[in-house]
């Protein structure tokens, strides 16, 4: 169904086809976006999704076919060119100077000076404004490199927002938020619309696309489905055009643990003031616990702490029943704990490494005899766990960033799934990856747990972790506030305890102690 509109539209693509080496990743796009509209593109990972909103905003060329801007031809070399047109991108993966201030980044490019002397004083002025005007808080002087991967986010959207574009392509703008925040955003996404701003908006959560946008585009294998109305859209309908199939929304089956199984990990009195504080817990082996809460609560530096990616104050921790004394992920690794991190691009692959050598790396030993690999070995272990995971790709010595997000998420999985865990710590094991390869991740932590293999997830969405987990305890403040069983969990119950917002449940659950 068509929903163009009468006159030029902001942006149009006709016939447009990119390749990357031996990668179709568009084929003849047809595809047009109308002034001041919030315009949706779904798909699966390497739908293409991602590649339109970069030849929109000119980082990347298309081979062939025509981009046309309010009616006039263009050719943008670089994204500067498109910035100057008033189009930018906010990218999936921040793309800051990390060494750099929040402020500095915000205004990089665009900075005020006078005879080539940035004017340091009129852009903490500006600054303060644009936080005002957005709500976004961030403090300007803080490195980036220091910030979470939800408030590098933040920059990149003021960022954005400080180059007065009147066209801005959001790529999978809310992976690393909370639902809070996600609100925010939306408003801020509303509110520039209403002022006349086109948004091109791009991500898999596909409830939170009918919400915001007015016009949905679905992409399968680098080619247009269809552009329809998205009040006429329901999240099946759209799974079922960006998949060619239908495809259960609903969650795996729940199996719970025996009552008898043993703890695969037992958590005493673990501090890391201030960010963690007397947090303690155990997890049964076949056990999935999910770790709720809000950005800061201390759900990830919990799991650091037991994976000793970060040193902990004062902790007793057990895995299998035998004490843990980790100093390092090393020894942690040894001792059967294993973590898929939130950032799998800078702490979990390699990404200019090959599939093969990521699956590996933690485990040279087993693949090497008298300090010397076995390439045989090592391809043929990898490469049985890259079947097990159905990792598309051509070869196992392909590039991991030549991979889909979903795809480089299944080999983080592959890479400790190389020798049995005790504990499986999985932190936002579905963030920036479609609806496909999330079903396709739920059954692999399931299956974990099938194995006796006690899994600790953190997710910031509440019905994944509802979803998953047998039991669900919800930080706040660093500290455990409150636990759910299968019979007691929902996600009304959830919120209320990560918001403070029903404190007698803190107090029938733990005390006081909140």
């Amino acid at each position: 169904m068509s929903t163009e509109t009468p006159g030029p539209a902001h942006a149009e693509l006709l016939g447009v086809s990119k390749r990357f080496g031996g990668v179709q990743a568009l084929s003849d796009i047809a595809l047009r976006i109308d002034h001041g509209k919030i315009h949706a593109l779904v798909g699966e990972n390497g739908a293409g999704k991602s590649t339109l909103g970069k030849i929109l905003a000119g980082v990347h060329r298309p081979d062939r076919g025509e981009l046309t801007v309010n009616g006039s031809a263009v050719d943008y070399r670089s994204a500067r060119d498109a910035l100057a047109d008033g189009i930018t991108i906010i990218a999936q993966e921040p793309t800051l100077v990390p060494d750099r201030p929040v402020l500095e980044n915000v205004f990089l490019g665009v900075e005020s000076n006078v005879a080539g002397v940035v004017e340091r004083r009129q852009l903490a002025r500006r600054y303060r404004s644009l936080v005002d005007s957005t709500g976004i808080e961030l403090p300007p002087q803080r490195l980036a490199r220091t910030l979470r991967v939800a408030d590098q986010q933040k920059v990149e959207i003021l960022r954005a927002i400080a180059r007065d574009a009147r066209l801005i392509v959001m790529d999978e703008p809310t992976s690393a938020l909370t639902r809070d925040e996600a609100e925010r955003l939306f408003e801020l996404v509303r509110r520039l619309r209403d002022n006349g701003t086109t948004i091109v908006y791009v991500s898999h959560f596909l409830a939170e696309v009918l919400e915001l946008a007015e016009t949905v585009t679905v992409l399968r294998d680098g080619r247009v489905v269809r552009t329809s109305l998205a009040a006429r859209e329901t999240p099946e309908l759209l799974v079922t055009a960006m998949l060619g199939r239908t495809l259960g929304l609903a969650f795996p089956e729940k199996k719970p643990p025996p009552a008898d199984a043993p703890v695969a990990l037992s958590v005493r009195n673990l501090s890391r003031p201030p960010v963690v504080n007397d947090v303690s817990f155990e997890i049964r082996a076949g056990e999935i616990v999910g770790l709720a809460g809000l950005i800061g609560s201390g759900r990830t530096e919990v799991a650091r702490a037991i994976f000793a990616a970060d040193k902990s104050v004062s902790s007793a921790i057990d895995v299998a029943g035998k004490r843990l004394q980790a100093r390092s992920p090393r020894d942690a690794i040894r001792h059967g704990v294993v973590m898929v991190p939130e950032d799998r691009k800078g702490q979990g692959l390699l990404m200019l490494r090959s599939i093969v050598e990521n699956v590996t790396l933690p485990h040279l030993h087993d693949v090497s005899k008298g300090g010397v690999m076995e390439p045989q070995a090592e391809t043929r272990r990898a490469g049985d766990l890259i079947k097990r995971l159905d990792v598309r790709t051509k070869s196992g010595r392909s590039r991991v960033d030549t991979l889909s997000g979903g795809n480089q998420q299944k080999v983080l999985f592959a890479k400790w799934m190389f020798r049995r865990p005790n504990v499986f710590i999985a932190d936002e094991p579905t963030r920036g990856v479609d609806v496909g390869a999330k079903r396709a991740i739920y059954e692999l932590i399931c299956s974990l747990a099938a194995e006796g293999i006690g899994v600790l997830m953190i997710s910031s969405e509440h019905e994944e972790v509802l979803g998953l987990a047998h039991r669900v305890l919800v930080m706040r403040n660093g500290r455990i506030v409150a636990e759910f069983t299968q019979e007691t969990m929902s996600e009304d119950a959830v919120l209320h305890a990560a918001f403070a917002t029903h404190q007698k449940l803190d107090e029938e659950v733990f005390d006081g102690d909140a």
